[in-house]
């Protein structure tokens, strides 16, 4: 019995001796993305096997040649013949394109990647870019579950998830092709004004989340990742170009081609990527009164309106509405200086030229060599802290990177901007006014006006009281009188201006009126005088910063799991000159920051349970270590069905401008906060102080230095297909807040030497960087549905619900959390459709309607206010001709134009209806 066994193990291992080894993977043709769970079958047999989700498979054969039989739903069948196991197979699927009656799977277009990724990921791939409603794919995302698009310009469309949503969003990393999109002296993303053109954009993933543990500092809240074309899959040209409303004109055209060597394989390919945009931007004309304005549009003296800058009332001067300062100035009440609007201010007029070059060789079909240059360059306005014209901005990338396929990759790249002439549009409304005549003056001369020519006038209105007044001075009486004679305080105060705006002891008028000789001439020198001009401050920003960043990660295969392993190293060269940060006098500022990362993956149950996790540690020059873990479990007991469960962590450095920064935006001076600051009071205090003059209301306190903050977060969710049609993705979130970086507003008075603190001279007003001290906590849930009624036509649907804990919420230093609490879109489209009465199917079309509830969005005290419950619908058709490889669309994001904000301060966005005409080569 013993000799048959061992006879039986040797003729075993005899053939297992004889057997080859098929190793490949299966994609899809049109995305590149990897397929899990196509079949690979031995054809003739029942031998197969079925692909990771990499779309990688390994298949045991007796000998070569063999022809395999390769399936996956939702693709065509291939049939491939492999006769030489050293070379790998890739197979590559090409969706179905004719209409049946039923759909036998859905999810065919949702990639099994994403299906078991262990957070929330929002794609949009190559057939969504170019099927969007709106007028490109960057305003497309918006569609997707869980995304915020905050719209501050025609060319400046900022991404944001789960809240604490901003213009400047530092809380969210945009990534194209692995290399961080930030702007090196902002340190963020400015949308896609600066990014990849559409043309090259093959996929984009909106990771939502805590994600600092899979891609570093930074991807606190998510991150907008971009994959362009590889010119070894996607050679030939294409090329687009597209009118509309508001002189919409864009023109693209992309350039790959391949070479081969003398055995017929790839191994040397390029690209060239071109594309301009010019158009009229969207005018910022909201003269509504500001959130913070003490005064409405019925008040004889004026009112701060939101995009007139210069006319508010700051140090609250010129309010004379309380007690004796009311009686003794009747009818002053509040008055403003007049401002300028923005549109006398800035050019609305939005260009933008970039592209990139790419170089790419193959040392063999795994191994990979490739660099690559990137440049952006254009005008538009950028809101932040105030709105700003960014004018001939430009940005430029260089990038080397070495790659073997899953396995390992080297990639070091540096980021360089330039400023060019961009100035702060607010802060030059406040130069103007000030060489007009200085703010105090104008309001001392205004007050001595009231004083000398209208308080009598004020007096003498039928039924204003007259002294005694035994009870106290009758304010409700002085109140009815003022009431009454509304339009001759109008003519007051219009008179009392006009004094204020001549030179002074002349009769000469001295308001620089917008459209003037005089106005062009003091604006030119304001918008090209550097901000700290020692002789002639103006308001021109300078910037050429820098950043170098290196990249390396290594995944080892082994019994246990795939272990991953990686270092990243990045360093800042901030260059400002002072109009910035705190680099004057020949001070040169460098951050610089380290980290590394270990992860594993690991199948628990064989394609039925996977466990991954993460941890990295960060190290900033100026901070301490911070140790960010994540760890995931995703189930799929199915195909059709995955359930995850994660907990993730997040940080985020102080930025260059929350440590560094030293910018004077007009009434305040902007600081960061790396060594702390000493001796504040509070605005209250003072304001109470110069009502009484007393020591003790002086309320002073000093601000620690900045430290980084961090986020941890619990996820659960589900993804998968239900009843044959519907795909659900469905996720709940919950957030915990430490060390949020917000801002801190202080005051450093001054008291004349002779009397001490009893007498105030001035103050001067500070906004700082700082930690919030209490946790807060956040929470959410959305979900998403896509119904496949047949595999041309789809209707789909998302809801989220994002929503700001109390508990902590009350601390005024943390940041506004800018986000609706409910929103929705629905949506229909289709594909590959016959038109009425032909056989061809080149008919597609989609159409998008979005809901999203009001709420409160916190800027800059300027740009803080209501934004409305708004809803938009957003439609195009397009057309195929096959023949030609033209497709040509037609469209409008917002059709019924209803006009409204998404980001308070900025301007209403209307309809934009487009043409659009796209050659692809093959």
């Amino acid at each position: 019995m013993g000799r048959i066994l061992l006879i039986a193990v040797c003729c075993a291992s005899l053939h297992l001796q004889a057997q080859v080894n098929i190793r490949g993977e299966v994609l899809a043709d049109d995305s590149g993305e990897a397929l899990m769970g196509a079949n690979v079958i031995l054809r003739g047999s029942t031998s197969g096997t079925t692909t990771e989700w990499d779309g990688s498979f390994l298949l045991r054969v007796d000998s070569l040649p063999v022809t395999l039989e390769i399936s996956y739903a939702g693709f065509d069948r291939r049939i491939v013949e492999v006769t030489d196991h050293h070379d790998a197979v890739t197979v590559r699927l090409t969706p179905v394109s004719l209409l049946i009656e039923t759909v036998e799977v859905t999810g065919s277009r949702v990639s099994d990647r994403r299906k078991e990724a262990p957070l929330t990921v929002e794609s949009m791939d190559i057939i969504a870019i170019k099927e969007t409603a709106s007028n490109d794919f960057y305003d497309g995302l918006g569609t997707l579950k869980g995304v915020d698009l905050t719209t501050a310009s025609l060319g400046f469309t900022i991404i944001n998830t789960r809240g604490f949503n901003s213009t400047s969003p530092v809380r969210s990393l945009q990534i194209i092709d692995g290399v961080d999109n930030q702007a090196p002296g902002l340190n963020f993303s400015l949308g896609n004004f600066l990014g990849a053109p559409e043309l090259d954009v093959l996929k984009v993933d909106v990771i939502q989340g805590a994600s600092s543990a899979f891609y570093g500092p930074n991807a606190f809240n998510g991150v907008i990742d971009i994959h362009t074309r590889d010119p070894f899959l996607h050679s030939g040209l294409s090329a687009s170009i597209k009118t509309g409303e508001r002189n919409l004109l864009q023109a693209m055209i992309r350039w790959a081609h391949v070479f081969q060597d003398k055995d017929g394989q790839d191994r040397f390919a390029y690209k060239v990527n071109l594309s301009y945009l010019s158009a009229d931007d969207w005018e910022a004309r909201n003269f509504d009164p500001s959130f913070q304005s003490e005064a409405d549009k019925s008040n004889p003296g004026g009112y701060d309106a939101v995009n007139i800058y210069g006319d508010e009332n700051v140090d609250n001067s010129r309010n004379f509405t309380e007690g004796i300062a009311r009686a003794e100035r009747p009818g002053l009440l509040i008055f403003h200086r007049r401002g300028y609007r923005e549109e006398d201010l800035v050019d609305y007029n939005t260009r933008n030229f970039k592209g990139n070059v790419g170089l790419y060789y193959k040392f063999n079909p795994d191994l990979q060599l490739s660099g690559g240059f990137n440049f952006g360059s254009g005008t538009t306005v950028y809101q932040g802290e105030n709105r700003f014209r960014l004018d001939d901005i430009f940005f430029w990338q260089v990038k080397v990177e070495l790659r073997h396929t899953d396995k390992f990759f080297i990639r070091a790249y540096s980021t360089h901007e330039d400023a060019g002439k961009s100035y702060d549009a607010y802060a030059t409304a406040l130069r103007i006014l000030n060489a007009a005549k200085k703010d105090a003056d104008w309001t001392q001369d205004y007050k001595s006006y009231w004083d000398n020519f209208v308080r009598n006038r004020v007096r003498k209105l039928e039924g204003y009281p007259l002294p005694p007044y035994p009870n106290g001075f009758p304010f409700d009486q002085q109140a009815e009188v003022l009431s009454a004679n509304v339009d001759s305080l109008i003519k007051w105060h219009m008179e009392a201006q006009r004094s204020a705006n001549k030179r002074r002891f002349l009769d000469e008028f001295n308001f620089f009126e917008p459209g003037s000789a005089r106005f062009d001439s003091v604006f030119n020198i304001i918008t090209n005088n550097l901000a700290n001009d020692p002789e002639n401050p103006g308001t021109r920003f300078y910037d050429k910063s820098a950043l170098h960043h290196i990249h390396g990660e290594y995944t080892l295969e082994t019994g246990f799991g795939d272990i991953t392993a990686g270092a990243n190293y990045r360093q800042y060269n901030p260059d400002s000159r002072g109009t910035i940060f705190l680099d004057t006098a020949g001070v040169v500022i460098t951050n610089r920051e380290f980290g590394v990362y270990a992860g594993l993956d690991k199948k628990l149950i064989p394609a039925k349970l996977k466990l991954k996790a993460v941890v990295r540690a960060d190290k900033n020059e100026n901070f301490d270590v911070v140790v960010s873990p994540a760890l995931s479990l995703v189930f799929t007991p199915d195909l059709n069905n995955v359930w995850r469960i994660s907990f993730s962590s997040a940080l985020r450095n102080p930025t260059l401008a929350d440590q560094y920064l030293n910018l004077d935006v007009g009434r305040a001076q902007l600081l960061g906060n790396i060594s702390g600051f000493d001796s504040l009071v509070t605005v209250e205090a003072i304001d109470t102080y110069r009502s009484c003059l007393c020591d003790s209301v002086l309320d002073w306190f000093d601000v620690p230095p900045i430290r980084p903050e961090r986020v941890r977060s619990i996820e659960i969710g589900y993804r998968g297909t239900l009843f044959d049609h519907l795909w659900i993705d469905a996720g709940y979130y919950f957030n915990w807040y430490s060390d949020f970086i917000g801002f801190k507003i202080g005051l450093k008075p001054f008291f004349d030497e002779q009397f001490g603190t009893n007498l105030l001279t001035g103050v001067e007003a500070y906004r700082l960087s700082a930690n919030a001290e209490t946790r807060v906590t956040t929470q959410g849930f959305a979900v998403g549905t896509h119904y496949y009624l047949t595999n041309n036509v789809t209707l789909s649907g998302n809801y989220s619900w994002n929503k700001l804990n109390k508990i902590g919420s009350d601390d005024p230093i943390i940041p506004a959390f800018n986000t609706p609490e409910h929103k929705f879109n629905l949506g229909v489209s289709g594909r590959s459709l016959p038109l009425l009465g032909s056989r061809q199917r080149g008919l597609g079309f989609n159409i998008n309607y979005k809901w999203i509830e009001g709420f409160i969005f916190e800027g800059s005290p300027q740009f803080t206010g209501e934004i409305p419950t708004y809803d938009l619908l957003d439609a195009q058709v397009n057309w195929h001709f096959d023949r030609i490889n033209l497709t040509v669309k037609l469209g409008a994001t917002n059709v019924l134009d209803k006009k409204q904000f998404q980001t308070y301060g900025g301007p209403r966005v209307g309809r934009l209806a487009y043409i659009s005409f796209l050659y692809e080569g093959k």
